[in-house]
């Protein structure tokens, strides 16, 4: 692990964070099993097993048939992540035809909470763009399970490396943090039709699993449980989340440019709701 982390500059965030996992080994999950290290010099990689997968995808999905990405589910996603508590991931959803999109969960495997997310989308929607950031505890498979007005589900996955984002240190002062927290940020991007758009929450949303540098005392969990965004009354998607979104929840995604207001609705763990109104 030291040979792998000289091998590139490390940010302030990336030593903390190395120093906490250490502290934090038996709570997140111990080291990083030998099948997800790196291949020795000249050997081809072997794709790493997913035995965690086996035994968590029942607890999700139960006895569900899963099929293939195909053209209904694309995700983009760092092989090596630069920040393991801020990992872009990249999505675009497209229902078969005759169908249209219901939900997303992104599930990373080897996280604390594996469901990261679930995304529940607005009737009529047969195309989807969504873009967030998350956290990766240890080297893991991280998967996007589109499911489809019939029923159907279809899976695309990416294996990312990375550890120690479920315990990595926030990046903001506490109480500048709380004292920002539920203020929202949105905004939309040039285009005709079908346009983008950006919601970011301000919020910490701690994991739980996050040492206080000055206390040395674990700072409890809080966070963005609930997010809602509508367009003139007619909901777009809504997101239940978990320790795995990292802090202030960011989501990017496609709306009608149809010049009419959004509305963000958001819940922490804490009951406390926070809502705004944007013009496009």
């Amino acid at each position: 692990m030291v040979a792998q982390a000289l091998s590139h500059p490390l940010s302030r965030r990336e030593v903390i964070a190395a120093l906490t996992i250490a502290v934090l080994a038996p709570v997140c999950g111990g080291p990083l099993p030998a099948s997800a290290a790196e291949p020795a010099a000249g050997a081809s990689p072997a794709a790493p097993p997913e035995t965690t997968w086996a035994g968590i995808r029942g607890d999700i999905f139960g006895e569900r048939a899963i099929g293939e990405a195909g053209d209904v589910v694309a995700m983009e996603a760092p092989a090596r992540a630069e920040d393991a508590a801020m990992v872009p991931l990249a999505l675009r959803l497209a229902a078969p035809e005759g169908t249209t999109l219901k939900a997303l969960t992104l599930v990373i495997d080897e996280n604390p909470s594996p469901v990261a997310g679930t995304f529940t989308f607005g009737p009529g929607r047969t195309a989807f763009m969504l873009s967030t950031r998350v956290r990766v505890n240890s080297y893991s498979f991280v998967r996007a399970v589109a499911e489809t007005s019939d029923g159907r589900l279809f899976m695309a996955k990416a294996f990312v490396k990375a550890s120690g984002g479920c315990s990595a240190p926030a990046t903001k002062d506490p109480a500048e943090a709380a004292s920002h927290a539920g203020e929202i940020r949105f905004r939309s991007f040039a285009g005709t039709g079908q346009r983008e758009a950006q919601v970011q929450i301000r919020h910490p949303n701690y994991s739980g699993l996050q040492m206080d540098q000055v206390t040395r005392l674990y700072t409890p969990a809080w966070f963005v449980r609930e997010a809602r965004v509508s367009q003139d009354g007619r909901p777009i998607f809504a997101m239940e989340g978990g320790i795995s979104i990292s802090e202030d929840p960011t989501f990017r995604f496609s709306f009608e440019a149809a010049g009419t207001p959004v509305e963000v609705e958001a819940q922490d763990t804490e009951g406390k709701t926070f809502t705004a109104t944007f013009a496009p």
